[in-house]
């Protein structure tokens, strides 16, 4: 299993005695960067494709790009099982709704990630079918730019929320 290395408080005084440790296996942390370290490695995501913008989200998880490699392999139905939302293409006023009821009936604590421009901004659609930006209804993470994004761009903002994730390390 690779190691990930952190600095941090060492119980050895000099550079030998840090090495010697660390060969016998010694681990120091707090809970809550053990947590935050469960947390990241295993997001469950919840899917809310309505667009264009699903499809690349789907490629991201085929075998081409592999979302297994962070935890994410299984992307989940039912809101209560997932603690990451990715909300993939334009959504209409009659969709924000069911957005906000599913993002509420997801446990905490709970992610978003907005992907593509229809999502983020409303995109190039400026009527009053859409909702000009899915952060009036949820709060965002993560924004991914791209119309449509590309799997590589997901995958960077995955990335990011799991740096995010890492740094805030709390518990609640």
């Amino acid at each position: 299993m690779p190691v990930q290395r952190v600095t941090g408080a060492h119980t050895g005084q000099t550079q030998a005695e840090v090495e010697k440790e660390v060969r016998r296996g010694i681990l120091l942390t707090t809970l809550g960067k053990a947590l935050a370290w469960a947390r990241k490695n295993s997001m469950w995501p919840a899917t809310f494709g309505l667009a264009c913008c699903a499809i690349e989200m789907m490629a991201t998880g085929a075998a081409d790009y592999d979302l297994s490699r962070w935890g994410m392999e299984i992307f989940r139905a039912s809101p209560r099982q997932a603690d990451l939302m990715i909300v993939a293409g334009r959504v209409s006023q009659k969709m924000g709704p069911v957005l906000r009821q599913i993002y509420d009936q997801m446990p905490e604590p709970k992610w978003v990630i907005s992907m593509g421009v229809c999502a983020s901004t409303g995109g190039m659609f400026n009527n009053y079918g859409l909702i000009q930006g899915v952060d009036t209804i949820v709060p965002v993470d993560i924004y991914v730019p791209g119309c449509p994004p590309r799997p590589e761009m997901l995958m960077y903002g995955i990335l990011r929320l799991h740096d995010k994730v890492q740094r805030e390390a709390r518990i609640k």
